[in-house]
């Protein structure tokens, strides 16, 4: 055990000199900015997250400290991997795109570390334009989305069928999902799921719906959101 202690203690395999983890350190916080750059550019004001974007720029400096205070030691390795074995994260679902920036910034940490700065800059800026440059022209954008669309009508109103010419010359395609009474039955609302382009005109086919209606409520929400 104290064997053990000590190495992990002392530096036997790796001449670690203050201005080399300078370098390291800098450079590890230029490719977190350019990272958590790209991120902010790239990301719509709904699904962006300052906290990520912050993060984005700790982590590769994080990632090459841990890489040069472990060198090639293999005491201090596993004892690093048995602190952060008992650490838990915790924080709420994120996007599929969120995981990858986070990947993005473990191989440039890592990259830094281990000081392939050359590299690890080739590596940033091709990924980051690639980035840059699918957000510009859309890629694998589809053109059509799914969305929820709930129409209340009046309880003296034959429901069946009544909008489907309008729902027919808005949409790509439609099904009537569910209808319930409402307001103790002197009210239906009839639930469709609609798949609709992504720049239909939304606010004529919401005035064409509500002028046979009776210009009663009607939602037209994301395929996600839960219609109550």
């Amino acid at each position: 055990m104290d064997t053990l202690f000590n190495s992990i203690l002392t530096n036997t395999s790796t001449e670690m000199s203050v201005y080399s983890s300078l370098i390291t350190m800098l450079t590890a916080v230029l490719m977190g900015a350019i990272i958590a750059f790209t991120y902010y550019k790239t990301q719509s004001e709904q699904s962006f997250q300052r906290s990520l974007a912050i993060t984005l720029l700790m982590l590769p400096v994080i990632l090459s400290v841990i890489i040069l205070f472990i060198g090639s030691n293999i005491a201090r390795a596993f004892s690093l991997a048995g602190t952060l074995s008992i650490i838990r994260f915790r924080s709420a679902p994120g996007d599929t795109k969120d995981i990858g920036y986070i990947f993005f910034d473990i191989a440039a940490g890592l990259s830094c570390g281990v000081g392939l700065y050359g590299y690890g800059f080739i590596f940033v800026i091709i990924l980051c334009a690639i980035l840059f440059l699918s957000e510009k022209f859309k890629f694998f954008e589809k053109k059509t989305i799914q969305k929820h669309l709930k129409i209340t009508v009046p309880e003296d109103m034959n429901c069946q069928g009544a909008f489907d010419d309008i729902i027919e010359k808005y949409t790509k395609k439609h099904s009537l999902s569910k209808i319930r009474t409402t307001d103790l039955g002197s009210l239906f609302e009839l639930c469709y799921e609609v798949t609709m382009d992504r720049n239909q005109n939304e606010q004529e086919f919401i005035n064409e719906l509500r002028c046979r209606n009776g210009n009663l409520s009607i939602i037209l929400a994301v395929a996600p959101a839960i219609i109550k």
